[in-house]
């Protein structure tokens, strides 16, 4: 039998719970930025000023660029270079100081050495090409498994082409799902020591500018979660069709 997402039950409601949980940490993501950014910070700060405070304050030097695009930004350790959307960059509220000085927390972690942070570096390149590949490799083979008769299939000893394919896609996915979990940590940091500094250089003043902080960036993380959740499930899921196609 071939497991494509149209004939599988089991992958088909990973995928549509997977697909729920995401599209619901991105509506926390857009509805909680889309709040706190109508409301002012005391200090008057935009996000590029919150963002070289926070740098500043750890003892980190970096460029901070204007990137195109709605909360796509991100620090490239390798340009030492933080990239802020014009809504963080230019922006003057809860929102955008706390984006900025999670990009920023980033930059802290490239200074410092945080491990996880180069790791995620070196396994992007890997989780890329997963990303892009593991599906093909994965329902290929079963579907070649599909097509060999139980007859066949009982007289070949060992592997046959379709479950090497099978375990590369296995591999390629695997790659994408380490990529996630290695991702969790380096983004908890970042808002960890975001909110840290904020607090202490004073750019936050009251418990409510703090509360809102932790609101845009708690929902932030959760997207995170959602993508890691996911994979690992999806992970078990592929495993599990693996061995069925070997028990054939």
């Amino acid at each position: 039998m071939f497991f494509p997402i149209f004939h599988d039950p089991l992958y088909v409601l990973v995928t549509i719970v997977g697909a729920a949980l995401g599209l619901w940490a991105q509506f926390r993501v857009k509805s909680n930025f889309a709040r706190f950014a109508r409301v002012p910070v005391r200090a008057g700060m935009s996000g590029a000023e919150a963002a070289e405070a926070v740098c500043r304050a750890a003892g980190v030097r970096v460029r901070i660029e204007r990137h195109q695009g709605f909360l796509s930004d991100h620090y490239d350790p390798r340009a030492k270079t933080l990239r802020l959307s014009p809504d963080v960059y230019d922006g003057r509220s809860i929102s955008s100081i706390a984006v900025a000085a999670h990009e920023a927390g980033h930059s802290i972690q490239d200074a410092t050495h945080y491990p996880f942070l180069g790791l995620r570096t070196k396994v992007v390149a890997f989780a890329g090409i997963g990303s892009n590949l593991w599906y093909f490799f994965f329902f290929g083979g079963a579907a070649l498994t599909a097509g060999m008769r139980p007859a066949q299939r009982a007289a070949e000893a060992g592997w046959q082409l379709p479950q090497y394919l099978m375990a590369a896609g296995i591999l390629l996915f695997g790659a994408v799902v380490l990529f996630q979990l290695i991702t969790l940590p380096v983004e908890i940091d970042a808002s960890r020591r975001a909110k840290a500094v904020l607090a202490q250089s004073g750019i936050v003043q009251t418990k409510e500018e703090a509360l809102g902080v932790s609101r845009v960036l708690d929902a932030a993380a959760w997207t995170y979660i959602a993508a890691a959740l996911t994979g690992i499930v999806t992970l078990i899921v592929l495993i599990a069709r693996f061995q069925q196609s070997g028990r054939r």
